[in-house]
C-alpha cells in the first residue's frame, strides 16, 4: 500500500470514529437519567466489554511504570469530567447546540498542544480553529446564564477543555499501549470515581434504559473512542481534533432522524463554518502526503 493510500485509510478510520462517537448526542438526549447515572453505567458496561476484548486478543494489560499509570489515571478523571459536563450540556439544549459547543476543543487544542507537547505552533491550525470558534458564535442567541442555551454552551465549552487535555495527555501513551487497554483503564477509573452515585441517586429507572446505555457503551465508547485514541498515532492531536469537528454534523443529522430536532438557521450557519474547517484540514493533510 502506498503512503498516500495508507494516509487515506487513516483518514477514513478517523472519520469512522467520528461517526460512531456522534451517536452520543442523540443517545444523551434520549436517555432520561441524570448525567452522573448515565456515565456510571456507561463506564461499567464499556469497561467490562473492553476487558473481555483485551483478554481475548491477549493485549498486554499491565502498565509498565508508575508515571504512565498516573497519566492514565489522570486521563480517566479528565474523561469523566468531559463526559458529565457534555451530558449536562445536552440536557439544557438540543443535540445540535450540545455537540457544536463542545467543538471549541480544536481551538483549545491548538494552543495547548504546542505548549504541553513542545510541538511547532501552526498559524493555519489557529486560523482553522478560529473558524470553528466562529461557528460556535452562532449558537448563542443571547449571553445570559438564565438562558438554557447559554448554559448548554457553557457546559459544552467546559467539556471541550477537559477533552482537549485528556487527548493531549494520551498522545504519548497511545504510542506505548493499545488503545483498547487505555480506554479500559479509563472506564475503570470513571466507574470508581462515580461509586457514590449508587448511594445518592434513584436508580429505579436504569433498567428501562439499559439498551440505549449499552449502545452508548459499545458503539460510542468501545468502538468510537478507541478508534479516535488510536488515530493519535497517525495525526497530531490538533489535526485529529479539527477533522473530528465533523462529529456535530453527524450528530445533528441523527438528532433530526431519531428525535425530530430540526436545527435553526443560526445552527446551520455554525455547522457550515465548522465543516469548512474540517475539509480544509483534510485537504492540507492529504497534500502533505503528495
Amino acid at each position: 500500500m502506498t503512503v498516500k493510500n495508507q494516509h487515506l485509510k487513516h483518514i477514513l478510520e478517523l472519520n469512522l470514529a467520528v461517526i460512531l462517537i456522534s451517536t452520543s448526542g442523540t443517545l444523551g438526549r434520549y436517555i432520561t437519567l441524570s448525567p452522573f447515572v448515565i456515565i456510571l453505567f456507561r463506564a461499567i458496561m464499556a469497561g467490562t466489554v473492553l476487558y473481555i476484548f483485551c483478554r481475548y486478543k491477549n493485549f498486554r494489560i499491565k502498565i509498565a511504570n508508575k508515571r504512565d499509570l498516573l497519566k492514565v489515571i489522570l486521563g480517566g478523571c479528565l474523561m469523566g469530567i468531559h463526559w458529565i459536563t457534555y451530558f449536562f450540556s445536552l440536557k439544557f439544549s438540543s443535540v445540535a447546540v450540545g455537540m457544536l459547543s463542545i467543538y471549541t476543543y480544536p481551538v483549545i487544542t491548538t494552543f495547548l498542544e504546542p505548549f504541553l507537547l513542545k510541538t511547532n505552533f501552526s498559524k493555519m491550525h489557529l486560523a482553522l480553529a478560529v473558524l470553528v470558534l466562529c461557528g460556535i458564535y452562532f449558537l448563542v442567541p443571547e449571553f445570559s446564564f438564565e438562558n438554557d442555551q447559554t448554559l448548554a454552551v457553557a457546559f459544552g465549552v467546559t467539556s471541550a477543555f477537559f477533552y482537549s487535555l485528556r487527548n493531549i495527555l494520551m498522545k504519548q501513551e497511545v504510542e506505548r499501549y493499545n488503545g483498547s487497554v487505555l480506554m479500559m483503564y479509563q472506564m475503570i477509573i470513571i466507574s470508581c470515581l462515580l461509586i457514590p452515585v449508587f448511594f445518592i441517586f434513584d436508580l429505579s429507572g436504569v433498567v428501562s434504559q439499559l439498551v440505549p446505555i449499552f449502545i452508548l457503551a459499545l458503539v460510542t465508547t468501545c468502538l468510537g473512542h478507541t478508534l479516535l485514541l488510536m488515530s493519535f498515532r497517525n495525526f497530531s492531536v490538533t489535526t485529529a481534533s479539527i477533522i473530528s469537528s465533523a462529529q456535530p454534523v453527524y450528530g445533528i443529522l441523527l438528532g433530526l432522524l431519531f428525535l425530530g430536532e430540526y436545527p435553526a438557521i443560526n445552527t446551520i450557519i455554525g455547522g457550515v463554518l465548522i465543516i469548512c474547517a474540517v475539509f480544509a484540514e483534510i485537504s492540507r493533510s492529504m497534500k502533505r502526503q503528495n
